[in-house]
């Protein structure tokens, strides 16, 4: 029961079920994962009562966007009915999770259309590509170049790209900081937000919450390291910015949210993150979520914290783009 400790029974019952579902990452094939990657979660009473549904007030449509190896990087995107054909409404790039390797943007409705609802914003999510076949920096370059063209597209996109915000879960949360910074560089100064929900920042796996919850629940050590050999083999220096943001220039970076899971192994790289943006002169908003283990985003109302969590999101990401 160790992996459970300090839950209450409503997320304890939601993360065994969830691990009892889940296959490690550890242990899957490339067949394995392409299968993962594939699998659509369902829509339904049961399921939405874990992950709030996908709102009806949202339309969605497919896009793409040009990669610089000119390949084309899918969209998909998430406008608010109630807007109309106003085309002054911001945009929030969300970047899924699933440690570089598995998730895909479909099982992502619920939390974009979640937000582009209660934001009053147009989402783009973006399919960047993954590894094994596709290996680190591709995924950091594919969103980098989504956003770029995002930024330049507002009359196609009917939105204010002049204010946008970039928003991601874990593996999505490292992408998303990366991005902040690269697009800093580069001189694309559209960014008014950043918001990472337990973002993975280290990359050498040096924070204390790593050993501390190695065997915890959706998340162990062992998978961790999968993840990581999977998008940066043995070879590659994980202390790259482009892989690890902590590692990064920092300065001059949009506001962050910074939300953390208590139980979970990449808690401090949030942590550790937001003291290093504090220390760069970046204001940081810094929540860290208690009896919950990682991946509470996607399984929000199985948890007690759930409707704080997406209150925390909504409203620092509308505070900063209206």
């Amino acid at each position: 029961m160790r992996a459970y400790r300090g839950m209450s029974a409503r997320t304890r019952l939601t993360s065994m079920l969830i691990d009892r579902m889940r296959r490690p990452i550890e242990t899957m094939t490339e067949a394995d994962i392409h299968k993962e990657r594939a699998t659509l979660v369902g829509r339904g009473r049961g399921q939405d009562v874990l992950t709030g549904g996908v709102d009806p007030q949202v339309a969605i449509t497919f896009g793409t966007a040009p990669a610089r190896d000119e390949e084309s990087i899918g969209l998909r995107i998430y406008r608010p009915r109630t807007v109309g054909g106003r085309d002054d409404i911001p945009v929030i790039v969300y970047l899924h999770g699933g440690g570089w390797v598995l998730g895909n943007v479909v099982n992502y409705d619920p939390i974009c259309s979640l937000l582009a609802a209660q934001v009053g914003a147009l989402v783009v999510s973006v399919d960047y590509r993954m590894a094994p076949e596709h290996r680190a920096p591709t995924a950091a370059h594919d969103v980098v170049d989504a956003m770029t063209w995002v930024a330049a597209q507002g009359d196609v996109l009917r939105a204010d790209t002049s204010r946008m915000a970039v928003a991601g879960d874990s593996a999505g949360g490292n992408l998303a900081a990366v991005a902040a910074q690269v697009l800093r560089d580069n001189g694309i100064g559209v960014l008014r937000h950043q918001a990472l929900i337990y973002p993975a920042t280290d990359m050498t796996m040096s924070s204390p919450s790593v050993w501390e919850h190695a065997h915890g629940s959706i998340l162990t050590k062992a998978s961790m390291d999968a993840f990581a050999d999977h998008y940066a083999p043995a070879g590659v220096d994980r202390r790259d910015p482009l892989l690890s943001p902590l590692f990064g220039r920092l300065d001059a970076l949009p506001p962050a949210l910074i939300q953390t899971a208590d139980l979970d192994p990449i808690r401090d790289d949030g942590v550790r993150y937001a003291d290093a943006l504090r220390s760069a002169g970046v204001a940081v908003r810094l929540t860290n979520y208690l009896g919950v283990p990682h991946g509470f985003a996607q399984f929000p109302f199985g948890t007690p914290i759930g409707a704080q969590h997406r209150w925390e999101l909504v409203h620092e990401l509308r505070r900063h783009l209206h």
